[in-house]
């Protein structure tokens, strides 16, 4: 059954890559540019909203980060990242996906509303609540579901990573903690080293 990973290697498609290392299947990956490369006939066809990362497993499309790391972890369940703690999984998941992305998103765009009323209508409430929420689930555990490494750590993480990186999120030592804890796993760093490799190559075919 073939894996086709549609992905740049300077977007969310890091975190899907990391995920495809780990669980360990062949898979083809076809590098897209942005803005035309994601936008010709073929690929809309896929994708319609023409961002990456999809994936195609056989006939069957993919699109959203945190849809395809579940996919993946349900459909090879021999690489044990489905965690048994489904209440966990479905919790954490979706809060990286939803409060944790829209909430650092929205800060770095520079749109926040202090009102408490206003919060109230928003799915996170505000910036600060989240990192209270994350703080505290990460000074309790070492990891999310378990009591071990699953998708969901490798979602959530991949977030804190980032925005530890960048400065999307402050350099909490929670937060610094656990990212130490699953940064170096052998997955992460092919699948950092693959794609690291491949920005280096485009920037020198750009220049040369």
């Amino acid at each position: 059954m073939a894996l086709t990973f549609y992905t740049n290697p300077q977007s969310r498609g890091r975190t899907v890559r990391w995920m495809l290392e780990e669980v360990g299947e062949p898979y083809e990956a076809r590098l897209l540019d942005f803005g035309r490369g994601t936008r010709t006939p073929e690929y809309l066809r896929i994708n319609p909203m023409a961002k990456v990362p999809t994936l195609v497993h056989d006939d069957r499309v993919v699109t959203e980060v945190a849809a395809i790391l579940c996919y993946l972890a349900e459909t090879f369940p021999k690489a044990g990242l489905m965690p048994e703690d489904r209440a966990g999984f479905f919790r954490w998941m979706f809060f990286g996906a939803g409060p944790v992305e829209y909430a650092v998103t929205n800060k770095s765009m520079g749109w926040e509303v202090s009102d408490l009323q206003a919060q109230g209508r928003l799915g996170y409430g505000s910036f600060e609540r989240v990192i209270e929420t994350l703080k505290g689930l990460l000074s309790s555990r070492d990891y999310l579901c378990d009591g071990r490494f699953s998708v969901v750590d490798l979602f959530l993480g991949s977030q804190i990573g980032f925005g530890l990186l960048t400065g999307g999120l402050p350099a909490e030592p929670e937060f610094q903690a656990y990212w130490d804890r699953i940064k170096s796993r052998p997955a992460a760093l092919r699948a950092q080293e693959t794609d690291n490799r491949l920005i280096a190559e485009r920037q020198a075919a750009a220049h040369g």
